[in-house]
């Protein structure tokens, strides 16, 4: 499968008007088999107790672990999209950013696994999530 060239500019810019620009989620670091970014732990991101909302993790860990399997088929062809996600919420966050690195674990022909790792400012475990993938033919 042939890949695009995609640079961080040209990823960060799927995210306009989307529900990953609405809650400020930036791409920031793009290699072979892995993304990373970045999310603000702020109003759009809270829970009513002031912490980090369980399901903003979530969407954090999806839209990397989605965007990076994105980037792994011919985009004119193929389209990646979610079949299961979970997520174990280690640690809570009230402030600042949290951080998270999405690496392939199977890059196959019609399903990837993605391993999602998301850390607070201190480098500390808050999120550890999984997701699988299906590669589905574009019509």
């Amino acid at each position: 499968m042939e890949k695009a060239a995609n640079t961080l500019e040209k990823i960060n810019a799927w995210r306009k008007n989307t529900m990953v620009e609405h809650l400020g989620i930036e791409l920031t670091e793009v290699g072979e088999g892995y993304l990373c970014g970045k999310m603000p732990v702020d109003h759009r991101t809270h829970q009513p107790m002031g912490l980090l909302h369980g399901g903003a993790s979530v969407a954090l860990a999806e839209t990397l672990g989605s965007i990076g399997a994105q980037l792994q088929v011919d985009q004119s062809k193929y389209a990646c999209v979610g079949l299961e996600i979970n997520a174990n919420h280690i640690k809570g966050v009230r402030s600042g950013f949290v951080y998270g690195k999405a690496t392939a674990q199977h890059l196959g022909r019609t399903t990837q696994v993605w391993e999602i790792r998301i850390t607070n400012e201190a480098e500390e475990l808050v999120c550890l999530s999984r997701i699988t993938m299906a590669v589905i033919e574009k019509k």
